[in-house]
């Protein structure tokens, strides 16, 4: 688990040569915009996905923060923008297909994934040559979705749009509102009994994924309470993960 981030860092996971199948994902692992919960929910599940043929990139974001930041509301999302860049960017060097790569979230992380996933075509980073920013697919587990006043993780908002975000930037940052035709495919986890992050924001943000017509598979298990996965052996939480990526042809079967 690390605090205080202020340094970006990308760490590759690949599998081996004959496993390969070409996709690729990029994880953001959560912690409430205030740590990041580095191992268990990152390098654990980089693992697996290497194990199963598709190359994996813990992103370790930094942390919202005013004394380091020009605007600390933006900060991670730069982040993610630039782990999509750089891998597109570096796709036939590594041996990813450049159409198969996803953006994947835990708790905040998810925040971030489904921001970056929502918010791609408003680049933050410089981009000569216009790479697509837009991740593939997003995998989203137990997610901060929302950043209204009922669904929010108050420590989250706080922590990435200071203590009194006005209703504009709340509403810019709540990614339920940001959907369109273009958002990208989406792998939604979450447990109904969830007592730090309010399953809603997983229900709401499927509703209008489905309303606007971009595939959606949500899986809501009726207890396990937040962090329910880290209780679990990875490869078994990740089964049916896996299987909707097959169905979805980002990995082969």
């Amino acid at each position: 688990m690390f605090s205080g981030v202020t340094k970006p860092t990308l760490e590759l996971y690949f599998p081996e040569i004959n496993k390969s199948n070409g996709a690729a994902v990029i994880i953001c692992p959560g912690g409430g915009y205030s740590v990041v919960v580095y191992q268990a929910e990152g390098i654990k599940t980089a693992l697996e996905f290497a194990r199963n043929g598709v190359a994996a990139f813990v992103l370790k974001y930094r942390l919202p923060d005013d004394s380091t930041m020009q605007d600390k509301k933006i900060g991670p999302l730069q982040d993610a923008e630039q782990a999509v860049k750089i891998v597109r960017e570096n796709a036939q060097h590594w041996g990813i297909d450049p159409n198969k790569i996803g953006i994947m979230g835990f708790s905040a992380g998810g925040h971030l994934a489904s921001t970056e996933a929502t918010h791609w075509k408003e680049p933050l980073i410089e981009n000569d040559k216009r790479t697509s920013l837009r991740p593939d697919y997003q995998i989203l587990i137990y997610p901060v979705i929302s950043m209204q006043d009922k669904l929010t993780h108050a420590g989250s908002r706080s922590r990435l749009l200071g203590k009194n975000p006005t209703q504009e930037v709340m509403d810019h940052f709540s990614n339920e509102l940001q959907v369109d035709e273009k958002t990208p495919p989406a792998y939604i986890t979450h447990a109904g009994d969830d007592k730090v992050v309010d399953v809603d924001n997983s229900i709401v943000y499927y509703e209008k994924l489905r309303q606007h017509h971009v595939p959606a598979e949500l899986h809501i298990y009726p207890k396990g309470n937040h962090g329910f996965v880290l209780s679990q052996p990875t490869e078994e939480w990740m089964m049916p993960l896996f299987k909707w990526m097959k169905n979805s042809k980002w990995m082969n079967d």
